[in-house]
């Protein structure tokens, strides 16, 4: 498993994604923090107030002491996320060989995500009818967190990592998915661990900022958020509806409304005694996108990985109910059997490439 296209979906899909679901619950946690912070200050320059003594010019901390003060905590909250989700990798890396998604499931749940992540960024623009819409732990868990960050800084910021398991984000279940059918523990692991370092650089910036600027920084930061997870939401959507092969998917709608036509290739076809097989290159994408067949012959396809990476090694077919893992590299046989006149839509397991067979 290429593990840097995992990364890659942490740093520019599940940073943003995430802090759609958890990125609130963080900032809304250390501004208590920070509150709770600022009248302790304040409390103790009532003591002092009065007094004869002089304030000694060094009390203000050093530059480097207070970065590492604003840090430890969104430290904390990386920490104890890496390791609940590492912990999450494993066992559904184990059960990989046990227990598979079916399609139907892992569509629905691709088309719930984004539907959530839709109602979350509208959320975070102050839609009226959802504005009043949050994401948050178990009470019991939300009372014990308000306990302690009072008085500890990084505890209750490592409590909360621990929760985000219980409130996955769009992009990470496809990243559950790949863990799950990596069929290893150890593959599991490293797939979910390297998922959240990449969503990390995020949620520090948005930690450090919260401990900074939380007042300054909160009404712009909404809308730049709000705006990039609901693009993240409709772009998550649309990939369950090229989970499903439907024809409103982006990669389908122009053609759909005949704005286009995509013209069939039957270059990488051959026949031989009755039987033809048709080649599709997997490899940055599919290739030929639209590839032409004959129906009523026994047809089997063959896809050719050559550098295979990520979701792209996933391949599905809607109609066929079928899920097939591609290696990384080399060539894997498909019977299809007689195909009848249609369309076949195929695509990865995240609906980010996809391609199709025309029968005729």
């Amino acid at each position: 498993m290429n593990l840097s296209a995992v990364l890659v979906t942490g740093l520019f899909a599940g940073g943003v994604s995430c802090a759609a679901v958890q990125g609130g619950l963080l900032t809304g946690l250390l501004a208590r923090q920070q509150a709770a912070r600022a009248a302790l200050a304040s409390e103790r320059a009532g003591e002092a107030e009065g007094s004869v003594d002089v304030l000694d010019p060094s009390t203000p901390p050093r530059w480097q002491a207070r970065l590492a003060d604003d840090l430890a905590p969104v430290g904390g909250f990386l920490a104890a996320k890496l390791f609940a989700y590492t912990l999450l990798g494993t066992l559904l890396g184990a059960l990989g060989g046990v227990v598979q998604i079916s399609l139907g499931v892992r569509t629905w749940v691709q088309l719930g995500a984004g539907i959530v992540i839709v109602v979350f960024g509208l959320a975070q623009l102050g839609v009226p009818g959802f504005r009043n819409i949050v994401v948050e732990p178990p009470q019991s868990w939300m009372r014990l967190v308000r306990r302690r960050a009072r008085s500890q800084a990084v505890l209750a910021p490592a409590m909360l990592g621990l929760t985000t398991v219980l409130i996955p984000c769009g992009v990470t279940l496809s990243v559950e998915a790949l863990a799950l059918t990596s069929g290893s523990a150890l593959s599991g692991a490293a797939t979910m661990a390297v998922f959240i370092i990449g969503t990390s650089p995020l949620f520090a910036l948005l930690g450090y900022a919260a401990r900074r600027a939380v007042t300054a920084w909160r009404g712009r930061l909404a809308v730049l958020t709000g705006f990039a997870v609901l693009a993240l939401g409709l772009y998550t959507f649309n990939g369950g509806l090229e989970l499903s092969g439907s024809p409103y998917a982006a990669s389908r709608l122009a053609e759909t409304v005949g704005l286009t036509e995509s013209k069939p290739d039957s270059s990488t076809v051959t026949v031989a005694a009755g039987h033809q097989t048709v080649v599709i290159t997997a490899s940055g994408g599919y290739s030929p996108r639209n590839v032409a067949v004959a129906a009523g012959v026994p047809t089997t396809l063959v896809v050719h990985s050559a550098g295979a990476e990520g979701c792209l090694r996933s391949l599905t077919f809607p109609s066929l109910g079928l899920q097939q893992l591609l290696p990384a590299d080399g060539d894997t046989r498909i019977e299809l059997g007689a195909l009848q006149p249609g369309t076949i839509a195929y695509s990865c397991s995240m609906g980010m490439y996809t391609g199709t067979i025309t029968v005729a």
